[in-house]
């Protein structure tokens, strides 16, 4: 019953962040065993896991991410977000919204649709 739905800029210009904000239903962001997944999917490229925000608040990123990379949530809106600062044109990528109902990166089972991200001046 888990629902996840992305929302943000399509369009990002060089050295600008991005933020993105995902929307849960059926659950809650707070109180469940949920790891709530920032991944993302530049073209012609496989699956990159950006990072995690734990339902207790602890978060983790990727160590190519984590000096620009900020994952934060509002509990009263049922909602994550991503923050990623100083974007380039590598940065271009349909972005995900995933829960993870195990652990850090271990079982992606909800998804968002996604959300196309180019960085373009």
């Amino acid at each position: 019953q888990v629902q996840l739905q992305e929302s943000g800029p399509g369009l990002v210009k060089p050295s600008q962040t991005l933020s993105l904000t995902c929307t849960v239903s059926g659950d809650s962001i707070a109180t469940n065993y949920y790891y709530w997944t920032w991944i993302r999917q530049p073209p012609g490229k496989g699956l990159e896991w950006m990072g995690a925000i734990a339902y207790s608040g602890s978060t983790s990123v990727s160590p190519s991410l984590k000096s620009r990379t900020s994952i934060s949530r509002d509990t009263s809106k049922n909602q994550f977000t991503l923050q990623l600062s100083s974007v380039t044109p590598e940065d271009t990528a349909v972005d995900y919204c995933a829960g993870d109902p195990t652990s850090w990166y271990n079982e992606l089972d909800y998804w968002g649709q996604g959300t196309q991200v180019t960085v373009s001046s």
